[in-house]
């Protein structure tokens, strides 16, 4: 049985998402009561954030993409529409090579198909490093926030959601993106509906990288004006409004 916590609410078509990095599944809950209404949306903690341990497996996307196949076992679903933000949208990926025939379509929102270049690597290495030394309040969130956020409003509980997790967690998540393999080829190969959301602002990753994502996947594009790089965080009524009828067309 899996280990994973989740939150499970609404009915319907089974929505899986998962969440971003230093965060855990509270970062859905701005967007929760709207997308419910229309589907049953099941949000886990990744490995090692939110209520879900991390265990002693080496760092891996892949792990973490057996995890979330394992937990559509154990809620009994053969098939799920599945959507990541940002890491989430790699755990997507690494669950669209591992497992295509339980996707029924995928959600992908401010995230890249594309690996880490050498230099963002390194990056991704050096904060683990500094994670497991002195822990992440507040460097990390100091680091981020500016870069991710259009809507400053917001900058308080998102920092409380990266300040909550565990600094081995964050250490393992960096170690395991820095890995990750480019995800170019499995997305040109799909045959399932795909839906790319990314916020205009995003200053993490620009437009062009969802635009990227939409001709790979031969999927829709919605971007979200004043919004960074937490569309359902930032701007919920706007990140529903632009899912919600793709939802409910499938």
């Amino acid at each position: 049985m899996s280990l994973v916590h989740y939150t499970d609410t609404g009915s319907g078509t089974p929505l899986v998402l998962f969440h971003g990095f230093c965060l855990d599944s509270r970062m859905w809950d701005p967007v929760r009561d709207g997308l419910s209404a229309h589907v049953r949306l099941i949000t886990p903690d990744q490995r090692g954030f939110g209520r879900s341990p991390l265990g002693d497996d080496p760092p891996s996307l892949e792990t973490v993409a057996a995890d979330m196949v394992g937990l559509l076992d154990d809620l009994g679903l053969e098939r799920a529409v599945i959507g990541g933000c940002s890491m989430g949208g790699y755990v997507a990926m690494a669950v669209l090579r591992a497992a295509p025939e339980r996707v029924s379509g995928v959600l992908l929102v401010d995230t890249k198909a594309r690996e880490d270049v050498p230099e963002a690597k390194a990056n991704r290495l050096a904060v683990a490093a500094r994670a497991e030394r002195e822990g992440t309040a507040p460097w990390l969130a100091d680091q981020m926030l500016p870069t991710i956020l259009v809507n400053r409003s917001c900058d308080g509980i998102v920092r409380e959601w990266m300040e909550a997790q565990p600094r081995e967690s964050v250490a393992w998540a960096q170690r395991a993106m820095a890995d990750r393999v480019d995800s170019r080829e499995t997305l040109r190969g799909l045959d399932i509906d795909a839906l790319v959301v990314h916020g205009e602002a995003d200053g993490l990753m620009p437009v062009e990288l969802a635009e990227e994502l939409a001709e790979l996947t031969a999927g829709k594009l919605a971007v979200l004006p004043g919004a960074g790089h937490l569309p359902p965080v930032e701007r919920p009524e706007e990140f529903v409004a632009a899912v919600t009828p793709w939802l409910t067309a499938r």
